[in-house]
Order: structure tokens, then sequence, then C-alpha cells
């Protein structure tokens, strides 16, 4: 059994705890077949029961925000869309709904403006055993 886990990094500011907002997270994926190598290029839609990645960012390194079980297929490219939350650093503030299809996502509370830009997952799926 294969297990794929995808690794997210993302240049934070005043954020942390970044991840799906919760356990109905629609992931969306592009996948290659393991038998054939042809990659279909529609984004394929995956709820992993139970989910609820979070991640701490360290500036442009990548972290794990979850570890999918895989059969026959490989995972070629992530896109987050939205579902997302956060938790400011100072207010603890939690930010939920954010949306990054657009590449990044800023938002601010009555200490700090809050920001996620630059993310990035492509080419960073790894196999777990």
């Amino acid at each position: 059994m294969v297990k794929l886990a995808l690794y997210f990094k993302a240049e934070l500011e005043n954020i942390t705890d970044v991840g799906p907002g919760g356990e109905d997270y629609e992931w969306h994926f592009k996948v290659k077949c393991t038998s054939c190598y042809e990659v279909n290029e529609n984004w394929t839609k995956n709820d992993v029961p139970g989910s609820r990645g979070t991640a701490n960012f360290n500036s442009d390194q990548f972290s794990p925000i979850v570890i999918i079980e895989c059969r026959g297929l490989e995972f070629v490219d992530f896109d987050p869309r939205f579902g997302f939350s956060a938790k400011g650093v100072d207010s603890e503030t939690i930010f939920e709904n954010i949306d990054l299809t657009e590449g990044y996502w800023a938002d601010y509370d009555e200490k700090n403006i809050f920001f996620i830009k630059g993310w990035s997952s492509r080419g960073d799926f790894r196999f777990k055993i």
C-alpha cells in the first residue's frame, strides 16, 4: 500500500496553524496513472474522511499537511482553492474559509495584518511507508 504525503509551503506574516479548515475539506489534485503514466488533465475532487491537517510553516520550507493512501495513481499537482484556516500569532484570531485560488490571501484584525502569499506544493509529493 502506497501512502503519499502532500508537502506545502507558503510565506506567512503574523499567522500560524495554516491548513484545511475542517474534516469536510475537499482536496483537489491532478493525478497520474501508475500503470500507463497518463496524466488526467482534469482536477479530481477527493474527500479524506477524518482529515484535519495543519502545518507550522517556516518561511520557504515544505511541511506535510496530509498523508493519503493511494492505489494505482500518483499526485502531480494540488490546488488548495478555498476552505483553509489559520490563526493570528499575537491575537489568536481564527480565520476560516481562506481562499487561495489567487495564490495569496490577506486579512486583518484589531492587532495585525495577516498574509499568506507565494504558496506552493507543486512537485512535492513524497512517498511514505
